[in-house]
């Protein structure tokens, strides 16, 4: 065949392959409270399926994602997936502010694609402090067979969930926070559910030989930085939240409350067990769990030597901005991830967000410029669609210039709005002495910055323009910022966090409503005829359907 007529088969198969139906993957989860014991004291944790961490979903860029999740607790529960943007289609996010949760007894089916999408992300539990007690699972999205990736398949690809862990019930943390108090050290820390291997201790993940094999790690923890490493090991960096990178090869990597990342680790030191390691960052005494990675064949354990961790947040940062998006790699489309210049772009708007720490009532809360979030009895998305939203919330309490330091706080649903398919530069301020680190539903941004003190314009000078990693959670460091480039081109209800979970619990977070003005299906869903209702939306009439 030739060159010509090869191309010309690609481009039919492109085109069938664009204009057929995406393929449908099944899955039907049950969610009940389990016993597990990651530290010899038996403990209640949320298990799908009976499993901790839960069933991995599999998938391609967009598939059809189909998930029949029975609640089988005590209480109500949502799923969220942590960097599916949910393209037009925030009724599928399953955070408190798009969907009523799921009541005990009864059951949803979630219907989602990772569309124009590849890489590593997990789910999580949304409501209150649930997380705290699992009910987390890993996604993985690979490219389609036509689209390029910038590696040799692996010889095997593996999961690693790595979180801090308290080892109290979620519902006694809840009533902790609640009570006025923080959330301090955790118990420990989890690889994949389970404590730090014991010698003796059955091996976590296989290795042959020369070849070479994609580890996707994911902080799921409620506070800690973790960095990641292997012993005797390099780590080849492939992709960081959803996005290819510049292959830069690393002894260890820092990973922040709610960041993914997947390495290449080549099987070329002489047979026998190594430790994977997970350990904390930015504390007084550090907290490290191991997992046992065995070379086939071999019965040589691991030496209990374990490569040491970086010890400063400059160290941190440094390591950050040696990050770099693969501008020549393709990522869910045959486009180069390259061909959008997002340097070139002019900044419509720009929010400065500062966190705070206050007491109100007598009572801690956090806040964004003043405002610390809580969530109304109806989802925000769901009152707006049915026009009530304003008996349930107001719009823009907050401005886009942080308040004196000292102003009063006030607890109130916190939304702001952005203009449809503007390209704006939010700026996280951070204050305080600790680690932070943001999520944002439905987006991926570009972490053009960040600094010590306080961002001015003059900071931009600063700014990388050229190939800031794509991705949808970012740390900022203590009495720094950072800054952040979108485009709000995906219309619906988006939340905004702390990936801090005592603070987002207690209103460090706020939702971003992206309306199109057109109400049209090319911009946004309709409510699926599955939706739950609850609240003053329970019996209300349909409104008029996008068309």
């Amino acid at each position: 065949m030739s060159n010509a007529a090869a191309a010309a088969a690609l481009l039919l198969l492109a085109f069938i392959s664009a204009h057929a139906e995406d393929p449908y993957l099944y899955f039907t989860w049950t969610v009940t409270y389990g016993t597990i014991s990651p530290f010899g004291v038996p403990q209640q944790a949320i298990m799908i399926n009976n499993q901790f961490p839960g069933p991995v979903i599999n998938c391609t860029s967009n598939n059809n994602i189909v998930v029949n999740v029975f609640n089988q607790l005590d209480e109500s529960f949502l799923l969220s997936w942590n960097g599916i943007q949910q393209r037009k289609n925030s009724w599928q996010d399953g955070m408190p502010g798009t969907n009523c949760p799921i009541p005990p007894g009864q059951n949803f089916t979630y219907h989602w694609q990772p569309k124009d999408q590849i890489g590593s992300f997990y789910y999580f539990p949304s409501v209150g402090m649930q997380k705290a007690a699992g009910g987390y699972g890993p996604i993985r999205v690979h490219s389609r067979l036509l689209i390029p990736v910038p590696f040799d398949p692996p010889a095997d690809e593996f999961d690693v969930l790595i979180s801090d862990w308290y080892g109290i019930g979620h519902k006694a943390l809840a009533v902790l926070l609640d009570s006025g108090r923080h959330l301090t050290r955790a118990r420990g820390v989890l690889i994949n559910g389970a404590g730090s291997a014991k010698p003796g201790d059955a091996p976590m993940f296989f290795l042959e030989a020369g070849k070479v094999y994609r580890f996707r790690a994911c902080n799921v923890g409620l506070k800690a930085s973790l960095n990641f490493r292997i012993q005797g090991h390099t780590l080849k960096l492939v992709e960081i939240d959803g996005s290819h990178t510049v292959q830069n090869v690393y002894d260890s990597l820092d990973i922040h409350a709610g960041q993914c990342y997947s390495v290449l680790v080549t099987a070329d030191q002489p047979p026998r067990d190594y430790y994977l390691v997970a350990s904390t960052r930015f504390q007084k005494t550090e907290q490290t769990a191991t997992a046992i990675i065995r070379y086939s064949g071999s019965s040589v354990p691991a030496t209990p030597d374990l490569p040491p961790a970086p010890t400063t947040w400059a160290w941190s940062l440094n390591q950050w901005r040696s990050f770099r998006w693969n501008l020549t790699a393709s990522a869910a489309r045959p486009n180069p991830q390259g061909s959008y210049h997002y340097g070139q772009i002019n900044i419509t708007r720009t929010i400065k967000l500062a966190s705070s720490t206050s007491s109100v009532d007598g009572k801690l809360r956090f806040a964004l410029n003043g405002v610390s979030h809580t969530d109304p009895t109806v989802p925000l998305k769901l009152a707006e669609y049915f026009g009530i939203n304003g008996t349930v919330f107001k719009y823009n309490l907050i401005t886009d210039e942080p308040p004196a330091t000292g102003a009063p706080v006030t607890i109130a649903p916190n939304v702001i709005t952005a203009e449809f398919r503007t390209f704006i530069e939010i700026i996280l301020e951070n204050p305080e002495q600790s680690v932070q680190s943001y999520h944002l539903n439905g987006y991926s941004f570009f972490p053009t910055g960040m600094g010590p003190g306080i961002w001015t314009p003059e900071s931009r000078k600063t700014y990388n323009l050229l190939d800031a990693v794509s991705r949808h959670t970012i740390q900022v460091y203590p009495s720094s910022w950072t800054a952040i480039m979108l485009t709000f081109d995906n219309a619906g209800m988006w939340n905004l966090r702390s990936e801090i979970w005592d603070r987002r619990y207690l209103g460090q977070q706020l939702y971003i409503s992206v309306l199109s003005p057109e109400r049209s299906l090319r911009d946004e869903y309709n409510m699926p005829e599955n939706a739950l209702r609850c609240g003053a939306v329970t019996n209300l009439p349909l409104p008029p359907p996008y068309s």
